[in-house]
């Protein structure tokens, strides 16, 4: 059964809030360090395929966000090139 995470830009306002987003729909284990490189070193090691991640209305970042987004997102699709069993999709 594929695990699914969906990340709603709109609703998700703060980084906090999209690390508790991916750290409880993933399971993200206890020693997440809430933070990119930490997120890279889960999703490559800790959490187990098949994984879908859904990044929805990512144009309704606040400005404040968007870097975040860009690079969060970044991350997320060099991820799935490294894992076939994850697919990122951005609606």
């Amino acid at each position: 059964m594929t695990r699914r995470c969906v990340l709603d830009v709109a609703v998700l306002k703060t980084e906090d809030a999209a690390y508790d987003a991916l750290a409880g729909q993933l399971r993200l284990p206890a020693h997440f360090g809430r933070n990119l490189d930490a997120l890279w070193d889960s999703l490559t090691t800790d959490v187990p395929g098949p994984v879908e991640i859904v990044v929805a209305n990512r144009a309704a970042a606040p400005q404040a966000m968007r870097g975040f987004w860009r690079r969060l997102c970044g991350l997320l699709a060099e991820a799935a090139a490294e894992r076939p069993d994850l697919a990122v999709v951005e609606r």
